[in-house]
């Protein structure tokens, strides 16, 4: 498999960083789901969330990469069968994916530093808080990151809808092609 896209195929760099992003997103959703009910007394109460907003920093470093490597690399040509409305689809549902997790990662970063503090990544550095102290930030952050988290799963869902209609009902390479056969 080559690394680099080509005009009928995926790269391994771009399958890679595609299933790794969908993987730690529905992972990060799941965490973020259960710890919002630990209580205080729970053994986990300080250590998922420092493990969430880790994590999440890396997946932003992750999507700064995907981003630059989407730009330098050519997209795979839709497949001949494809009718224009599903292209169009296509596009639209990759654009809103990659802005609404980029929207739930600065939410959730807004949330965490609103007090002027860093975020620590599994203490290996720390990233500084750019805003300083805002009074009530962490409310409308989090507000944002809630909601831009379920329409990612949302979203994610009906991509992956699609991927299955193809494979299943279209019999085209759609899937395929992102799982590099």
């Amino acid at each position: 498999m080559q690394i680099r896209n080509t005009p009928a195929s995926y790269g391994l760099v771009a399958i890679t960083i595609h299933w790794l992003v969908a993987l730690v997103v529905l992972g990060l959703f799941g965490l973020g789901y259960w710890m919002v009910d630990l209580s205080y007394y729970d053994d986990w109460y300080r250590r998922a969330p420092d493990i969430h907003r880790s994590i999440g920093i890396l997946l932003l470093m992750v999507m700064l990469f995907r981003v630059v490597w989407r730009v330098g690399n050519v997209s795979p040509e839709p497949l001949p069968g494809h009718k224009r409305w599903e292209i169009r689809s296509a596009h639209i549902a990759h654009l809103l994916l990659y802005v609404l997790i980029f929207v739930a990662m600065v939410s959730g970063y807004l949330i965490s530093t609103a007090d002027g503090s860093s975020i620590s990544v599994f203490n290996w550095f720390e990233l500084p808080s750019v805003t300083g102290q805002i009074k009530g930030m962490e409310d409308t952050a989090g507000t944002v990151h809630y909601w831009s988290t379920w329409a990612i799963v949302g979203l994610a869902a009906v991509h992956a809808a699609g991927a299955f209609k193809h494979h299943l009902f279209d019999r085209d390479r759609t899937l395929r092609r992102m799982l590099g056969k």
